[in-house]
């Protein structure tokens, strides 16, 4: 046995948030998130693993995503991030028009949804990032 060992028998692993028995959200193995949060290496490491996650979510359903450019597909990654791969999936004309390289008709589509009105700017900037092929 070690601490780590130990730490785990005595306070339990959950990947979800819970309140724990002093009415603190709680993660992990103990993590107070409530007083304590998290490190800003912390933030960066879950921010690599939700783009990891995304992007092999997104090479596994859309047979098209490995052949676009890294700055189009960081439009497709971003957008999964913010609503998840389900979200995305609901924007079959501005998908369609991304397989077959229409970039100003998948920038059009993308633009003509609640999702762009609700994120406003993002949204803007990369419907632009897909027509150009550019970071914005």
């Amino acid at each position: 046995m070690d601490i780590y060992e130990q730490l785990r028998r005595d306070e339990g692993s959950r990947n979800m948030p819970y309140v724990d028995t002093r009415g603190k959200v709680t993660i992990g193995v103990g993590r107070n998130l409530t007083d304590m949060g998290v490190s800003q290496s912390e933030i960066d490491l879950m921010l690599q693993n939700d783009v990891a996650t995304a992007t092999e979510t997104l090479h596994s359903r859309l047979p098209y995503f490995a052949a676009l450019d890294p700055v189009r597909q960081a439009v497709l990654i971003n957008m999964t991030f913010n609503m998840g791969f389900g979200g995305l999936e609901e924007f079959q004309v501005m998908l369609g028009a991304v397989a077959h390289g229409y970039w100003d008709a998948a920038a059009s589509a993308m633009l003509d949804s609640a999702w762009a009105r609700e994120v406003g700017d993002r949204a803007t900037r990369l419907a632009q990032q897909l027509v150009t092929g550019e970071w914005v």
